[in-house]
């Protein structure tokens, strides 16, 4: 750890919020033991020595490491956030004062200010963009396609912004190489599904106290992050509902267990609502005029735009805060309807986002590809590559070190076996 002068170009909060931010980091540590044997082997080998980066993401203590392990790689590195409720003050202000890190990034910043911050991190003329939900990278195309020319490539972690790297695939605007982070096995078994499922739930209870046990609670989207939400939730109690477009998603669900119908019936029954899609107004007017009174609803996708809270707004005759992160909306039928999060993520407006023991392979993801777009600059064609199986499981493996955990391996005769195409029965 270097510890630096306050004059380092940042923004943020309040940098005398440092010292609770560097207790938080370290603690965070514990349950990141991964990406700590990554960030040893970088500060050795120095891969990202002459390499600027510029990460787009949500700012917290798990952050910290893949951004401090970035460093300990020779990167020259910014940070800003990629979600203006997802930031941890104190962090933001540990790794300007602490790490010598350039944050920019503010919980509760508004939209001109993130924008802002955008621009600041293409203002680092980045060589490699690491990113959350795509901002960065698709500024970059629209507004700044002069610099594509120093873009080795980009690293994408979120179903929201592979989402949007696929169509500008198709749409011929992604002239550089993508990795896509978030499909890699290490990152959505576990990110998604136990990472997205826990913080989902404890950012609820964080911002309502209420009992889980007993409520009808609606899951939109059953991909991994739904598929964690609802198997935590039924875990605590919670009769689930299962809303979806996919029928084979679908079918999982009711094998699972899950009731499943469409929206437009689980506003009827639902007492509290969780979209988990990466779409948008998943709910929508409609869907409010039908809700219980006093019906909670919230968002645990990357962006604020699965539940349509203009319609919302224009339907009500009072907004009021009743709790932090917690709007009641007084509609003119009589009822409310109770926004979470400002429908931003609500594990991470409420809460503290995924538990580090997840991050840990989620970021060793992202600062693995990173290298390997490195290692790889000029022989990558344009478009989206997957991780290598073989750092996917290295990552496993690293994982399971850790937890001193060890599994087979084959015998010669099974390799045989399985290289063989002449036995039967």
């Amino acid at each position: 750890m270097t510890a630096t002068s306050p004059r380092l170009k940042h923004e943020v909060k309040d940098l005398a919020l440092a010292p609770l931010g560097r207790q938080r980091i370290e603690w965070a540590g514990r349950e990141m033991p991964v990406l700590k044997q990554i960030r040893d082997r970088f500060e050795k080998e120095k891969p990202f020595a002459g390499i600027r980066i510029s990460a787009c993401c949500h700012v917290t203590t798990e952050t910290a490491h893949l951004a401090i392990a970035l460093k300990a790689g020779g990167a020259d590195a910014i940070l800003i956030a990629s979600n203006p409720l997802s930031t941890q003050d104190d962090v933001a202000a540990s790794l300007v004062a602490d790490y010598g890190i350039p944050v920019f990034a503010m919980k509760g910043e508004d939209e001109a200010t993130y924008t802002r911050h955008v621009q600041i991190a293409l203002d680092h003329r980045p060589n490699i963009i690491i990113d959350d939900g795509c901002d960065v990278v698709a500024t970059l195309i629209q507004q700044r396609p002069h610099q594509i020319g120093d873009l080795i490539g980009t690293t994408e972690e979120t179903t929201t912004g592979i989402v949007r790297l696929r169509a500008m695939l198709n749409d011929g605007v992604l002239t550089f190489p993508a990795i896509n982070v978030n499909d890699a096995d290490t990152k959505h078994f576990f990110d998604n599904r136990y990472g997205t499922g826990q913080s989902t739930l404890d950012g609820v209870i964080r911002a309502t106290n209420v009992l889980l046990a007993g409520k009808t609670i609606v899951v939109a989207g059953y991909g991994w992050c739904g598929k964690g939400t609802a198997q935590r939730a039924s875990g605590m109690g919670a009769n689930v509902v299962v809303t979806e477009i996919d029928p084979v998603k679908a079918i999982e669900a009711v094998m699972d267990g899950f009731r499943v119908m469409p929206m437009a019936d689980a506003a009827r029954v639902g007492d509290l609502f969780i979209t988990v899609t990466g779409n948008k107004h998943v709910i929508r007017s409609e869907h409010f005029d039908v809700m219980k009174d006093g019906a909670l609803v919230c968002n645990s996708g990357h962006f604020d735009i699965e539940i349509d809270l203009k319609s919302l707004a224009s339907k009500a005759s009072e907004i009021k805060d009743v709790r932090p992160f917690t709007q009641e909306y007084k509609l003119h039928s009589g009822k409310s309807v109770v926004v979470l999060g400002e429908g931003r993520l609500i594990n991470l407006s409420a809460a503290e986002g995924h538990p580090s023991a997840v991050m840990d392979m989620s970021f060793a993801n992202q600062a693995m590809g990173a290298e390997y777009l490195v290692k790889n600059k000029g022989k990558l064609e344009a478009g989206i590559h997957s991780i290598p199986a073989d750092v996917d499981k290295e990552i496993a493996r690293l994982k399971l070190q850790a937890m001193g955990i060890t599994v087979d391996t084959l015998t010669q005769d099974q390799i045989d076996y399985s290289n063989s195409w002449t036995s039967g029965t």
